[in-house]
Order: C-alpha cells, then structure tokens, then sequence
C-alpha cells in the first residue's frame, strides 16, 4: 500500500506564486530579495495554519537560490534548492522553539552562528513558535539577534506575537498574515479535488472553507476527512452530514414561514432542527446570519460581502427581493437579542419561539409610533389624499395669523390678456395689505371668486372634520381613578424586575404615583441618579402607561424629595448625646455607676 500524505503536506507550497491569500507578503519579499535589501530578522506572526512557516521555507530556499527566475522564484535546479528539496541543505536551521526553549538551546544556536556557508551567501535560521522561548532564552537571544554576522539571517514565527517581549520586537521585521478568504480557500481546495481526480461540488467546497476559518491547514484537513467519507464525490449534503451543519435550506423555509406569517410552520421547522440533534442557540445564530445575508444581497454593491456558493447566492437573492430594508433590520434586533438572553434563560426553547413569533408577526404589528399615528390621524390623512386629489389648497395649510382671502385670490392664474389686473397690481404693491386685499378681490376676473366660493365650502367642511376630529379624541382620552394608575404602574415594574432591572422596579414600587388633573402623573425621586434614569425610559413608560389605560393624554412630572443632612458624630461626646436623645435610660445608667466619657 503507498504511503499516504495528507493534502497539507503533499499540496504545499514550494514558490512565492503558490502562496494562498498572502500576496502582500509576499510581494514585498520578492522585492526584497531582488534588490538586496534583506533584513537581518524576520518575524511572521499571525493565526495558525494561513503560511507563515511556509513563507519562512521559500525564503530560506529563495535567497541561497544561485539561477532566480525573473519573478524572483528559485529555480529548483541549482545545487542549493536540490538540497534543499531533499531535505539535506546545511544553510537552513529550523528549530522548534515550543520544545527547544531553555538558555542551553540558544546558546548552541548562536555558537553555529558564527559558521559561515559552505554553499551559498546564507546561513538561515528558522525558529518557529518563537513566543514560547523563556525569558532567560529570549536575553541571551537578543546581543546575535541585534549584530548577527552577514551571513546569518533569522526567520522568527509564531501565532502570539503579544508574548514576545518588546526588544525582540524592535530587532525584526514583522509581517502581520492575514486570514485567508473563503473564496481563496476553495479555490485551492477545487485545484487539490482537480489534481486528486474528486469531483467536488462548489457549494461543499465553501462549507469547508468557512468551517476552516481562514486557515488552509484545516481547510486541508477537513477535505482529506470528508473525501475519506464520501469517496471521490463530495457533495454538499455529505459535507453538512460529517461535520454536523444546519442545512441552509432550514433557514429558507423558516424565513419563506416568517415572510408568509406563518407561526405553526415556524415552530414545526424549528422543532424538526431540534429533534435532528442541533442546539437553539446554534440555530438563531445561524438564523441571524441568514438574515445579515440577505440583507448584503438587497444591494449589488454589497453583494460581494456574500462568502457562499453560486447555487445559494442565488437563493438569497431571489429570497432578498422578497424583504424590505425595515423587515431584515427589525428582525436582526430581535434576533441579537435572543442571542444575548439565550443562556441566561431557563427555557431556552420558548426563549427561541417566541423570537419566532415576533418575526413571524413583525409586519402586521408594526412600531408603537405607527400604531399611534395610525390611531390618532386618520382623518387628517384622508383628508391630505383628498386635497392632492383635487389640486386646491386648504385651510390647514395656512396659520392662525394669515390672511385666507389673500392667499385666496394670489393662488388662480390669471389670464394673460387681462393686462389691466397686471397693471394695477404692480401699481398698488407699494399700498398697505389692506387696500392690496381689495383691490385684487375687485380687479379678479369671476373664476377667482368661483374659486373663493368654493374655499368656503371647503372651511365649512373642514369645522366638521376638525369636530369629529376632537369626538375621536376624546375617545382616547378615557378617565381612569388613581387605582387603576396603581394596577399598571406596579405591573410595570414588576415586569422590569423579571427583566433583570431589579433596582429600578424597586424603586418605582418603593413610591406609589401621585394622579393629578386626571392625566397628570406626578412621581416623587430621592436621587438624581434614578431621575436620570425614568427619563432614559420615560418614552417606554409612558407609552405602556398611555395604551393601557386609554389615554394618551397622560404626562409624567418628577418631584424631587428634599432630605435631611445627616450629622457626622466625630467625638465620643457627640456620639453619647445622640445615643442618649434615642434612650435616656443610657444616661441614667452612666449616672447610676457614675462613669466618665472618654473625649
């Protein structure tokens, strides 16, 4: 049987070019190398499995490569990169620094420092996982490391750079890797499945590379597991089956429930995720993801934000047209918030579906201040519709202070021929707004006081309207008795206790609220720490307080309770007068023993 070698090993990369996702490091090597300026230390840092120890090789292969091509690779036919394909190069060192930490290893490294190559311009020296060094190793590092010899050159690497102490820091060179993105990642896991004859669908190939989270390391690791798996066909329910991820197909039909207000359904789907052994909290993360997703395809310009396969790209957008903006935002908040309160809830599963719920319904409620301008203006806006019909303006449109009949007769067109009103407007410009009114009402051809008739009716209409208004207002302004103010007031707190916001519930049940005027609320506050936080939540408060008891007329006042200096008791004396004022038997019994005060 041949000799196995993983797809991490076997499809490494051995040139600048076939670095994955790093090109901004590796760019600046190779123009560092071609001109010759190489710093004497290096140090590679970032996340585990994204090159770093893979770039340090290629260096170190690079610079002693005597026949570079002109891209800056090595050749692979010089007698230096020979040896060092085999394995048998004398001018690199690689030295494993999690194992070989103490004083005694670095010192047996610098003393082979002093050696120049036998082959080649360079002796490099590669230490990896260099934050895990002690910190004696790390001083008696630091003299070769700041003046080593010309023909050494350190390579340092490590996943920690906060670790290393700041003098080493400033002797090197750092180069930060980044994670490597998805789409590279299965990019490169399409050329391994290509070269390995498996035919591998896209989708599937993104479900490892955003399950690898940026490193191509596990990338190559989970590839190897699924393709020992699924045989030489890796398909995307054999990738979500092995490394038990929620289908995306869950998330549509769940979202397809919430957009067709749909409760049962919803709580169906979900239930079925459960019993196929996937935790709640796995789920609404999952959920709001779906929906962050949705809400980058609603716009081509973030479209690319998008990190999934062709075939489900063109799921969200085709389920993306079916959203609006305001639908996607307000079911992001409650989803966050769901995630935030799942672990501290004792029933997790309710604590889900009623975020279902909420979603389910979130068009059909709406805001509170919809609500409230859907109730209190609906005439106002029925009648703004009809005005826009007509073309003609109404008295609503002016204040209290002007003049209708002015604004009246300056708003018809007059015609053209008329040259006789033009001229005697323009002449009487200068008079007072009084003889302006009369002299146009006068001059105006009759469609102008048709066009006043007409006005008049519509004033009368618009009293009407206006009384009608004030009876539906009235109807929101319902009386209610300082019991029924007590009732809701002290469920709301008592809400807010349940909520986690102990103290203020306490300290609105601490006072009972005062009715005055029957929709005057007056509270009474000891701090100005709790006044300033009623008026953070006055808006909540009020508006619970409004619906509840019909009446949107309700106000609340503040008052501030004035409270009494407390006396600081600083001598003995002091202290036995108050303690005697509260018992005076204290002072008959000094007197009794006859005892002294100690001042």
């Amino acid at each position: 049987m041949d000799n196995f070698i993983v797809s991490a090993r076997k499809y490494r990369p051995a040139t600048f070019n076939t670095v994955v996702g790093q090109a901004h490091i590796t760019n600046t090597l190779k123009n560092a190398i071609k001109t010759g300026h190489l710093a004497q230390a290096f140090l590679f840092c970032g996340p585990r499995g994204v090159g770093k120890t893979t770039c340090a090789r290629i260096l170190a292969k690079t610079i002693n490569c005597s026949d570079r091509t002109e891209t800056t690779e090595a050749c692979d036919k010089c007698e230096s990169c020979i040896s060092f394909n085999s394995g048998a190069s004398h001018n690199v060192f690689e030295l494993d620094a999690a194992s070989n930490n103490s004083v005694d290893d670095i010192r047996a490294l610098i003393e082979q420092v002093r050696y120049a190559p036998q082959l080649g311009d360079y002796k490099i020296y590669v230490i990896d996982e260099v934050h895990m060094l002690s910190q004696a190793a790390f001083n008696a590092f630091l003299k070769t490391l700041e003046e080593p010899p010309k023909h050494a050159i350190f390579i340092l690497a490590t996943t920690e750079k906060h670790k290393i102490i700041p003098t080493i820091l400033s002797r090197c060179q750092i180069f930060d890797f980044n994670r490597i993105q998805i789409d590279d990642i299965a990019q490169h896991l399409a050329f391994i499945a290509k070269n390995e004859n498996i035919t591998a669908e896209t989708d599937a190939l993104h479900i490892i590379a955003q399950k690898a989270d940026g490193a191509l390391r596990d990338a190559c690791s989970i590839f190897d597991q699924i393709v020992s798996f699924a045989g030489s066909t890796v398909t995307y329910k054999a990738v979500i089956e092995n490394l038990n991820i929620l289908d995306y197909d869950y998330y549509f039909q769940v979202t397809d429930a919430i957009l067709g207000e749909n409760i049962p359904t919803a709580l169906l789907v979900f239930n079925e995720i459960l019993n196929n052994g996937f935790d709640g909290h796995n789920f609404i993360a999952g959920l709001g993801d779906h929906f962050r997703n949705l809400l980058v395809s609603k716009d081509a310009v973030t479209l690319q934000l998008l990190e999934v396969g062709a075939n489900i790209k063109d799921k969200y957008k085709e389920q993306a047209a079916k959203c609006t903006l305001l639908f996607l935002v307000r079911g992001l908040t409650i989803l966050n918030k769901t995630d935030i309160q799942y672990k501290s809830s004792k029933n997790q599963r309710l604590q889900v579906e009623l975020a279902l719920m909420q979603l389910c319904s979130i068009n059909s409620i709406g805001t509170d201040t919809e609500k409230k301008n859907d109730i209190i203006k609906p005439k106002q806006a029925n009648q703004e519709v009809e005005t826009l019909k007509k073309g003609t303006l109404t008295p609503s449109n002016y204040s209290k202070n002007d003049n209708p009949d002015i604004h009246l007769a300056q708003e018809p067109k007059i015609n053209p021929k008329q040259d006789s009103v033009k001229t005697e407007t323009s002449v009487i410009s200068s008079s007072n707004p009084q003889s302006i009114k009369k002299s146009l009402i006068k001059t105006a051809s009759p469609s102008i006081n048709q066009h006043l008739s007409v006005k008049k009716e519509d004033m009368s209409t618009n009293n009407k309207n206006k009384e009608e208004e004030a009876n539906d207002a009235s109807q929101l302004s319902s009386v209610f008795s300082q019991k029924d103010l007590d009732i809701y007031w002290n469920k709301y707190a008592t809400d807010l206790k349940a909520k986690g916001k102990i103290s203020y519930g306490v300290a609105l049940l601490d006072k009972q609220p005062i009715l005055k005027d029957n929709c005057i609320i007056e509270f009474m506050i000891n701090s100005k720490t709790l006044e300033e936080t009623i008026n953070e939540d006055k808006l909540n408060l009020l508006g619970y307080l409004r619906k509840e008891l019909s009446n949107f007329n309700i106000k609340l006042q503040l008052q501030m309770i004035a409270t009494e200096e407390k006396t600081t008791l600083y001598t003995a004396n002091d202290r036995f007068k108050r303690l005697s004022e509260k018992n005076p038997n204290i002072n008959k019994f000094r007197q009794a023993f006859d005892l002294d005060i100690e001042f």
